[in-house]
């Protein structure tokens, strides 16, 4: 058996997925041949790559999700390795707890994570997603991420997240993690959510947020001096702008709050304050960590504070259809 032939994805596998997977151009299904999708037209073909990952960017790219993509693939190994510091991790923990409890106890079922990177909503999620799709428009991201999750419930594809290969109304919980501050065009992203979810769907996210101005002063300064962020396409969340066009797209917003504050700025931000990579040799460092974020979540809890934090975890809900009486 090839290289090529051990990285594809089974038949099996592919055929858990066509149900919701459709041409990004014309919206027909697609069926699966050796080596890449088409549509049932015939006139799309979709290749899928030797690590097994179906691309649907072939000149389909909006300008600024091809620098994206240029971006992020080559970023992806510094990118990753900016996660893996303890303080890094012990902070990303605490997010991880908040944003779990406000995702609830609910069933999530279908779960598509746009802008899926390196699958971090697989590793936030456990096994509760019934089946994971992670759209990405970097190779490099989904490459890596193929490699570490090789499960017949879990398919990556590459795509655009406005316009993703994905059946209206086939998703139950379509989940960001990060990625909206990288779209320009949030009122195409949010109405593209909207059509893929099914009625009583929810479209959970957690992304910076520079609803005090404060912060925006200071990412407009660290945007720019960062080799790793790509400032023409790094806009952090404001409300004033996100949950108006959330409901403008028919996505009722259920959720937003604001996380994160000095302790997020010393032990966050690894890829732009150089200094920030030396904590890891602090001894007892995830102590002093869980106390930072501790001492965060308490300060932001003060009236007038509330929207000062530099994260935010939100959750919009698609409205069901109502019976017909």
């Amino acid at each position: 058996m090839s290289a090529a032939e051990a990285n594809s994805p089974t038949e099996s596998s592919l055929d858990r997925f066509l149900d919701v997977l459709r041409c990004p151009l014309s919206g027909e299904r697609l069926t699966a041949m050796p080596g890449a999708l088409v549509s049932i037209d015939g006139q799309h073909r979709y290749r899928i790559d030797p690590a097994g990952i179906p691309l649907f960017v072939d000149g389909l790219l909006s300008p600024a999700s091809a620098a994206q993509r240029e971006h992020y693939n080559k970023v992806a190994a510094a990118y990753a390795a900016n996660l893996g510091y303890p303080h890094t991790q012990e902070y990303g923990a605490y997010l991880d707890r908040v944003t779990l409890e406000a995702i609830g106890s609910e069933e999530l079922g279908t779960v598509a994570e746009l802008c899926c990177g390196h699958g971090e909503a697989l590793t936030l999620l456990g096994g509760r997603a019934a089946r994971y799709i992670g759209v990405d428009v970097s190779e490099n991201m989904l490459q890596t991420v193929k490699a570490q999750h090789r499960r017949p419930d879990v398919l990556f594809v590459q795509g655009d997240a406005t316009q993703t290969p994905l059946a209206p109304e086939s998703i139950d919980t379509v989940i960001m993690l990060g990625g909206i501050h990288h779209v320009p065009d949030r009122a195409r992203l949010f109405a593209e959510i909207a059509r893929i979810l099914k009625p009583g769907g929810r479209f959970l996210y957690r992304e910076p947020v520079s609803d005090f101005l404060g912060w925006r002063a200071m990412r407009a300064i660290v945007y720019r001096l960062s080799p790793l962020l790509d400032h023409a396409n790094e806009r952090p969340l404001r409300f004033r702008e996100t949950v108006p066009l959330l409901e403008r797209a028919g996505l009722r917003s259920r959720h937003y709050r604001t996380h994160g504050l000095f302790g997020f700025c010393l032990f966050m931000n690894s890829d732009v304050l150089l200094f920030n990579r030396l904590f890891r040799f602090v001894p007892g460092i995830r102590g002093i960590v869980r106390g930072s974020a501790w001492l965060d979540a308490e300060i932001l809890k003060v009236p007038g504070l509330r929207r000062c934090g530099l994260q935010v975890v939100g959750i919009a809900q698609k409205p069901s259809v109502e019976p017909v009486q």
